[in-house]
């Protein structure tokens, strides 16, 4: 059970961790850009939903925090976070790419193209409905007189400079250990040694995403007391981390009770009648790690291509859990969306051939 505790522990730091310096990133290059980065998302809805598509096919759940970040703050459609959602293999692409490779890149592919497909359907029919609530009901904001780095703001209103200085303190600190953890291989999962240079495995994503964050630490060593405070104390540090900690954690540790005690395996590998079922229905566990059972029954040949599919189409590995934390209604339509076009695919599949 420690182990278990541990493992959920590790797990909900490294997804909260890349999914608030995620935001915090997001949330810089847009007040410095005055909004003019995510501007033209706005005007396009076809932009959104094939941005959103691509960030989803970036192998791990990187990409995914992206988009769920930017849906949050009204950046993207329904369609558009749909498609991401749809796109995504979470971890599993690193397993899929590993194993076989040629298959994977047709498992990717056709996930890409009925994601993008199935965001423009979505946003044309729902086009002009209002959006799914949120925790965040408003956009990023931008303030064109003190956001700048050479911004003057009033102290008075924001606490004084005091308060500003230790803030910017315990983020930057925060995110210097946590960078520091991630490429240094102490919130990885052990996996299994591969030969060569892998371009697509975690432990490069990991150094790319470390590279990165190297924008939020010069946003908070120069950027002014009113976008450190509002923008990154106030609006991530206080008002979604402790959320979307709290729920990771709580579905990571539920997640790893449960498979303790129940041999997944074994039941899917044992009711070949029921397998398509079993496939969409554990999709819809918000995690990456469950689904690498159908990975490895695909490639040892015990499950076909169209079961695998179909779980390729409901699970989001852990994308969907910082949307669970901040629109549960969201998460709710897009699984139930997901497992009716899962059951298309299938069906459509088995027509034709």
């Amino acid at each position: 059970m420690a182990e278990i505790i541990l493992e959920a522990l590790r797990s909900a730091i490294l997804i909260s961790g890349l999914v608030v310096v995620m935001m915090m990133l997001i949330e810089s290059f847009n007040v410095e850009s005055r909004g003019k980065i995510f501007m033209g998302l706005r005007k396009s809805g076809f932009a959104q939903v094939l941005v959103s598509a691509l960030l989803g096919s970036v192998p791990g759940c990187v990409g995914g925090f992206a988009a769920v970040s930017l849906y949050t703050h009204r950046m993207l459609s329904f369609g558009a976070l749909l498609a991401m959602m749809i796109a995504t293999a979470g971890d599993e692409s690193f397993m899929m790419l590993a194993l076989f490779p040629g298959k994977a890149l047709w498992i990717f592919l056709i996930l890409f193209v009925l994601a993008v497909v199935t965001g423009l359907v979505v946003d044309r029919i729902w086009k002009g409905s209002r959006p799914l609530p949120t925790r965040l009901e408003d956009t990023y904001e931008i303030h064109d007189d003190d956001c700048g780095h050479e911004a003057h703001h009033d102290e008075a209103e924001l606490g004084g400079k005091g308060h500003a200085v230790w803030k910017r303190a315990v983020m930057f600190i925060g995110v210097l250990v946590f960078v520091a953890a991630l490429v240094s291989g102490l919130l990885e999962e052990e996996t299994p040694d591969t030969d060569g240079l892998n371009l697509l495995g975690e432990e490069w994503m990991y150094w790319l995403f470390g590279v990165l964050s190297l924008a939020v630490l010069g946003a908070l060593l120069f950027a002014s007391d009113h976008f450190v405070e509002e923008h990154l104390w106030e609006h991530i540090v206080c008002r979604h981390l402790p959320s979307i900690f709290a729920w990771t954690f709580g579905v990571l540790l539920s997640i790893g009770i449960l498979f303790h005690f129940v041999d997944i395996e074994t039941w899917v590998s044992g009711n070949t009648a029921i397998m398509i079922l079993i496939a969409i229905a554990v999709g819809l566990i918000p995690e990456s790690g469950p689904h690498l059972v159908f990975v490895t029954l695909f490639a040892s040949g015990v499950i076909p291509f169209p079961v695998l599919l179909a779980n390729s189409i409901v699970q989001d590995g852990h994308a969907s859990l910082p949307l669970l934390a901040d629109s549960k209604s969201a998460f709710l339509r897009a699984k139930a969306l997901k497992v009716g076009i899962a059951l298309i695919v299938f069906v459509v599949w088995g027509l034709l051939l």
